[in-house]
């Protein structure tokens, strides 16, 4: 009689295979995620505040063009006075204050800029710009002017407004804080969206917090390069990362440079011969040097910057920012009426171009209208990008309350080959970036201490459990 084989009971069962531990992006996701939702949580309310003022300065360009349309235009005459005799038309109707520069009519039907310092009721940074009909000699009016922005009192505000909220250099830092935060954002989302592009992709027709998330996901890839140019463009003028940036150019031999306004000189360093403050008459006259200027090539529009003191020269400099871009200056010893430097545009260091570009672009006048409507959308896009941010948040929650946060450690899941160069590159980047790595150890800080804090109720939760038990 055959048995049939045992079946043996008592043998040990036979341990699960391990798991496999996460690799690649699997490991980073999280991070980039809570990175992202806390970015996004914190700094959304800075960058709301940017995009709506950004809207407003990108609008503005068109408002001041109304707004101030007597001032700006006149009827088209039959010929043009002396520049010399437009000045002292300036010059009877507001004796006060010093000349400054003078910026000739730059086109039929637009008014002379004479720009006065010292003018009591005018800001520091200000000056008053006086204007004068080229073909009269009539002046239209007067308004302060801001910087070589060529910005007047409508379009000035708006800016300052969006540079510091009128609250001066202390309000720089909440601009300063969005531009350092704003590539983090974009880039964290950008990435999120393509490592999701499959289970996104049927995102049409359905409702809540889905249809939300591909709302938000889609605008923001469509304007993820807006940002990030938006993003270093602002930081390029910031007050911190700014002046890192500057010292940066200059270690490379990439600063701006300006002509030289003594006779026979090398070119000055940046903005060395943007002070004016000498007699716009002084020497040959104001007539004699527009036309030493025009014989080297500079058009429309320039401005003339009279000497700053008795051993200096006029400087002649075009201010056409937008495209082509109109650069070009030249130094015009005021004795003989012969130019003493010149410095072209095409001359300029690369990163100082790029930069002249970066800011201009950023600004609105690089590309005139079509430059500011794209400012106008991207700045839309931001509003929308936030207010689907909080609503996805809000969707992911119960009832009245909010969406839990991404849970905590996933940084834990990172192979040390790539967290300990991430954390390395991370530093460098903020302290060059200040107010991004200030605020990101901050956040850090507190997240390990909200940790600890979770984790010792935890296990004061369970002991006194088992205890009970």
């Amino acid at each position: 009689m055959s048995t049939a084989p045992s079946t043996t009971t008592d043998e040990a069962p036979q341990p699960a295979p391990p798991a496999p531990s996460p690799r690649g992006w699997t490991t980073l996701r999280p991070l980039v995620l809570r990175l992202h939702f806390y970015a996004g949580l914190f700094v959304a309310p800075f960058l709301l505040v940017a995009a709506v003022t950004g809207l407003l300065y990108a609008g503005s360009y068109q408002a001041e063009k109304l707004l101030y349309a007597h001032e700006m235009t006149v009827p088209v005459g039959d010929a043009e006075l002396p520049l010399s005799a437009q000045v002292a038309a300036a010059r009877t109707a507001h004796p006060e204050g010093t000349v400054t520069a003078v910026r000739p009519s730059p086109a039929p039907g637009a008014t002379t800029r004479v720009l006065l310092s010292g003018v009591e009721g005018v800001g520091a940074d200000h000056t008053l710009a006086v204007f004068v009909d080229p073909y009269t000699g009539k002046v239209r009016g007067a308004l302060e002017q801001y910087g070589s922005s060529g910005a007047l009192p409508l379009r000035t505000w708006i800016s300052e407004l969006h540079r510091n909220l009128h609250l001066g250099e202390t309000g720089r830092l909440y601009s300063e804080l969005a531009a350092s935060w704003l590539w983090v954002v974009a880039l964290g989302g950008l990435v999120l969206w393509f490592s999701r592009r499959r289970a996104l992709r049927k995102v049409r027709g359905t409702s809540g917090r889905r249809r939300t998330l591909g709302l938000h996901g889609t605008v923001g890839v469509w304007a993820a390069a807006g940002f990030l140019f938006l993003s270093a463009t602002g930081l390029t003028w910031s007050t911190y990362a700014g002046a890192n940036i500057d010292e940066l150019r200059t270690s490379l031999g990439q600063s701006t440079p300006s002509v030289a306004t003594a006779a026979g000189g090398e070119h000055a360093g940046h903005d060395a011969a943007a002070a004016g403050g000498g007699d716009a008459g002084h020497g040959v006259g104001l007539d004699k040097v527009l036309a030493a200027a025009r014989a080297e090539g500079l058009g429309d529009p320039v401005e003339i910057v009279p000497p700053a003191d008795a051993s200096s020269a006029y400087v002649v400099k075009q201010i056409q920012r937008g495209w082509p871009t109109k650069q070009d200056s030249v130094a015009v010893d005021p004795a003989t009426g012969e130019v003493t430097d010149v410095l072209r545009f095409a001359d300029y260091p690369v990163l100082a171009k790029l930069t002249r570009w970066g800011i201009d672009l950023h600004s609105g006048v690089l590309f005139g209208l079509v430059n500011q409507i794209a400012l106008m959308l991207l700045a839309l896009s931001l509003i929308l990008l936030i207010w689907w941010g909080y609503r996805m948040w809000w969707q992911r929650g119960r009832g009245s309350a909010f969406g839990r946060p991404v849970p905590r450690g996933s940084w834990q899941q990172v192979p040390p080959y790539v967290l300990v160069p991430g954390l390395a590159a991370v530093a460098v980047l903020g302290w060059f970036v200040p107010l991004l790595g200030i605020p990101l150890a901050c956040f850090v800080a507190v997240d390990v201490v909200l940790g600890e804090i979770a984790h010792r109720r935890g296990r004061r939760t369970s002991g006194s459990g088992a205890a009970a038990g």
